[in-house]
């Protein structure tokens, strides 16, 4: 008896009541056009015209929930009365493209993180059945329950001259007045409250199954969830390569600055000036990313590109290090994503050159052909100097991101040893020509 009572002591389910009766009496001003059709048949019998203004009006209120503002509403108001959790609906869009991208490029490989395609729309067919659910669960139970109410009112003081009976087969019983008609009215009451709690879970419990997310709503949402990851992804790999690289580079043109910084000034005021640069060019990578993680509106994606790798070894060269490019092909050709990738490869590259290395020449080659680009940068490895392992702590993350980057671009890497004290970075990247 506690547990058949404790649920009417929720204010769910007030508020759930509350709900079902609100969705019977908003059907209220479609019940006049529901009965043209049958006004205009008045030949017809009374039961043919009851049954057709039924008919007549669930059509009207299916095609009221056919809306998108009827379902946002019905949403709405389900989570604040009914207390069932439902998410937003997934607004129809079109995938958008990623940020930084540039012209079409005429030579250009598979994009680095294809844009999954989102999947948009619901069911049609579901919120106008929930609807038509609500109403119709809302009228019965306005029905049922306020009947039972006013019974249990008027029996025990004989308003209305109201008298109980029942009848089966015949057979009838009459509550008479005093304690029999009190028990009655006490029944009615208590039947009213467990109707009301019906209606109450039957719409707590198809709310979440004609209201809550389809099949395509879930594919949509996983598919937002994945493209939010991939770009997180991406920009964590971006910030790697750039900040990592800026730091190394900077702390050893810094210490390089400080040692000629007497003997030198020329060489000392061109490390300055490439620290500036670099910490720059670091900077606006940083409020870009920044930006995006805090759902701003961000700017154009600032890029690195093939085109910046000549600035890219000054740099390495105010630090000291020397540098051995080779570049074969018409690397101008080399644009969009196979360029950005293909910068921040050998900018990684480079970066563990200048942290592991042990001194002598760095060899970087980059060869663009028709049917692929080859990266390579190859350094002497090994302690002694103050660029040596153990000058630099590191995460730990640079290979892994780089094999998932070639990865993404269809190609392949190889990472190791070249020979005694030698380590070698190798990267073949497939392209393809523009139509």
């Amino acid at each position: 008896m506690i547990r058949g009572i404790r649920p009417l002591l929720r204010g769910s389910t007030y508020s759930g009541v509350l709900f079902a009766y609100c969705g019977a009496l908003a059907s209220l001003p479609l019940l006049p056009f529901a009965m043209v059709p049958a006004l205009a048949w008045p030949s017809a019998p009374y039961g043919a015209q009851a049954v057709l203004t039924l008919l007549v009006w669930a059509a009207l209120i299916g095609v009221a929930g056919l809306a998108r503002t009827t379902r946002r509403m019905l949403i709405a108001s389900a989570r604040r009365l009914l207390r069932v959790p439902l998410p937003d609906p997934v607004a129809t869009r079109q995938p958008a493209s990623s940020p930084g991208t540039g012209p079409t490029p005429s030579v250009r490989a598979p994009a680095a993180e294809p844009t999954p395609a989102v999947p948009c729309g619901v069911d049609p067919w579901r919120t106008p059945l929930w609807l038509l659910l609500h109403v119709a669960l809302g009228w019965v139970g306005l029905l049922v329950s306020g009947v039972l109410f006013l019974a249990g009112l008027t029996l025990p003081v004989g308003w209305l001259r109201a008298e109980a009976g029942l009848s089966l087969f015949g057979w009838s019983v009459r509550a008479k007045s005093g304690w029999q008609s009190w028990a009655v009215a006490l029944g009615c009451v208590l039947l009213a409250a467990a109707v009301c709690v019906v209606v109450t879970h039957a719409l707590r419990w198809s709310a979440p199954r004609l209201l809550g997310p389809s099949s395509a709503e879930r594919l949509a949402l996983a598919a937002e969830r994945e493209l939010r990851l991939a770009e997180r992804n991406r920009l964590a790999h971006e910030l790697h390569d750039s900040i990592g690289h800026t730091l190394t580079a900077t702390t050893i043109q810094a210490a390089v600055a400080g040692e000629v910084l007497s003997a030198d000034p020329v060489a000392a005021r061109a490390a300055l000036r490439s620290i500036e640069e670099s910490a720059r060019a670091a900077l606006e990578d940083l409020d870009y990313v920044l930006g995006v993680l805090r759902e701003q509106e961000a700017e154009t994606a600032p890029t690195r590109t093939l085109a910046d790798l000549p600035e890219l070894l000054d740099r390495l060269r105010h630090a000291g290090a020397v540098v051995e490019p080779e570049l074969s092909g018409d690397l101008a050709q080399v644009q969009g994503t196979l360029s950005r990738a293909a910068y921040r490869i050998l900018q990684e590259g480079l970066t563990n050159a200048l942290r592991h290395g042990a001194g002598g020449p760095i060899e970087v080659r980059v060869a663009a052909a028709p049917d692929g680009l080859e990266l390579s940068v190859v350094n002497r490895t090994g302690a002694g100097n103050s660029t040596g392992p153990g000058a630099f702590p590191t995460s730990g993350h640079g290979l892994p991101g780089l094999a998932e980057r070639v990865r993404l671009l269809h190609g392949e890497i190889e990472a190791g040893p070249d020979g005694p004290r030698r380590w070698r970075l190798a990267v073949r990247l497939p392209v393809r020509l523009s139509a």
